[in-house]
């Protein structure tokens, strides 16, 4: 048995003894048990609050999916995770408090308030559609890295994506949000060490930065932090992280889990700076795999095929922390979906109260549906960046509505709601299915602009004022 298999296996069998004791932590809860399972009691700490939304972040994506970038990209293709970071801590100054002071459990709630019961249904399925595709990605990656790293024992990435979808539920049907918590913890501090002596070794390895640079490919991008992006589309990915961020469930749901509105506040600014510098050191990754090795099959498999050429033990050091910031994003999404549907569904159909033994069975049975069509979706996906950033962009009439509640509310009308919301579904259907008719350089301009214009006419012509979110007096409750 490699290393590198027996640290994989460790750390797996960690994350799943903590996700067990978290269990405990859940029958001891007082109140409702659901609030336990799918918000850890509305009491999470801002140590839980910080590296929920930094494993949230950081995943595939900001890993594998930004060495992928970056190999043909270069450097620039680490403006991923800061603009991440640069959401999270804009949600952090300006909203997180808010958040947390509401009763409610989902953004599809909040917009049932606001706009009726169809808007909530509608809201439901674009918050699903995105989250399903993230998760989805994170298959992706985890099943390229398990590939690279383990051919003897995942021959195919089929076979590591079925491996991390498995690890991805237990973790998340056994322990709920305080295992997400929880788990999140040792992730974090896995992720950036293993980052960092991954880094360090595979600098070495290949004779240093200046060195690597002289074998790039022809180009004057590789470094630049802008050139190979540009910055229209570099601009656009800061406006889709900081949309994303401020009307996501998964993100909410970690203010609506914080002990209070100083705790989420706190949280969220500390883990937007954490996660700030996490894609330019994944970048670099990609640039060294451009270097030595231009000629791979998939951008996919850069990252995994440098830690092909470390030491055992940093290697699996290193694979442990690229699935790391799989489980820790996954986990979260799942928990973010079951809560949808839960709260926004299966409520809403079965008007009889549930006896809570059933919600949490709804719950779990959600979790699996969840990660079947995500895994569905994933063997579809061709790019891990360019599908989430173009997923993320359905959240712009959600943000545009949470915006305008917490500085504006007077001028949100209640007719807005549904078509401004459909029209963030209908762009994102035409820009993914019929490219031909693609406007612009990047769907979220497209987004921004044409639902901001049908909400402005609606604003001009409604009558009847959308419903008030009105947050409860004190945030601890």
């Amino acid at each position: 048995m490699s290393v590198q298999l027996v640290i994989l296996i460790v750390y797996v069998g960690g994350l799943l003894a903590v996700a067990w004791w978290s269990t405990k932590i859940q029958k001891k809860a007082t109140g409702n048990k659901m609030v336990a399972y799918l918000l850890a009691g509305r009491n999470m700490p801002s140590l839980l609050v910080t590296v929920m939304l930094v494993g949230l972040a950081i995943g595939g994506a900001s890993t594998v999916g930004v060495a992928e970038r970056a190999y043909t990209k270069g450097f620039s293709a680490g403006w991923y995770n800061a603009a991440w970071g640069a959401g999270g801590i804009m949600v952090g100054l300006f909203a997180a408090s808010w958040f947390r002071r509401m009763t409610v459990k989902t953004i599809p709630e909040m917009m049932g308030t606001m706009f009726g019961p169809k808007t909530r249904f509608l809201s439901v399925i674009n918050q699903l559609l995105v989250m399903i595709s993230i998760t989805s990605m994170q298959y992706v990656a985890g099943g390229s890295i398990l590939t690279a790293l383990l051919p003897h024992v995942f021959p195919t990435l089929q076979s590591g994506m079925v491996i991390s979808a498995l690890v991805f539920i237990a973790i998340t049907v056994v322990g709920g949000y305080w295992a997400s918590g929880l788990t999140n913890v040792i992730n974090v501090i896995v992720i950036y060490i293993g980052i960092i002596i991954a880094l360090v070794q595979t600098l070495g390895t290949f004779g240093g930065m200046h060195t690597i640079i002289l074998q790039l490919p022809p180009g004057d991008f590789w470094m630049d932090p802008i050139a190979g992006l540009g910055v229209l589309v570099i601009v656009a990915q800061v406006i889709v992280m900081v949309t994303m961020t401020f009307s996501t469930q998964a993100v909410a749901q970690i203010c609506f889990a914080a002990r209070d509105g100083k705790t989420a506040r706190r949280g969220f600014l500390i883990g937007g700076i954490l996660i700030l510098p996490a894609g330019f050191l994944c970048a670099l990754f990609g640039v060294v795999a451009a270097a030595r090795f231009p000629d791979l099959p998939r951008a996919a498999l850069a990252l995994p095929t440098l830690v092909t050429q470390l030491s055992p033990f940093v290697g699996g050091v290193f694979l442990a922390s690229l699935w790391a910031a799989d489980v820790s994003t996954a986990v979260g999404l799942l928990m973010g979906c079951s809560t949808l549907v839960l709260e926004d569904i299966v409520k809403k159909v079965y008007t009889k109260p549930i006896p809570a033994s059933r919600e949490l069975l709804v719950s779990r049975l959600t979790v699996l549906m969840v990660s079947l069509l995500a895994f569905v979706l994933s063997l579809t996906a061709v790019s891990i960046i360019q599908t989430i950033t173009t997923a993320l962009a359905i959240t712009t009439s959600f943000t545009l509505f949470i915006l305008v509640s917490i500085y504006c509310p007077r001028i949100c009308k209640r007719v807005s709601g549904f078509p401004v919301i459909l029209t963030s579904l209908i762009l994102w259907i035409i820009w993914t299915y019929f490219p031909q008719f693609r406007i612009g350089p990047e769907l979220i301009y497209v987004e921004w602009i044409v639902c901001g214009a049908i909400f402005i006419i609606c604003t001009i012509f409604g009558k009847k004022p959308a419903g008030r979110l009105i947050p409860q007096a004190n945030s601890k409750a």
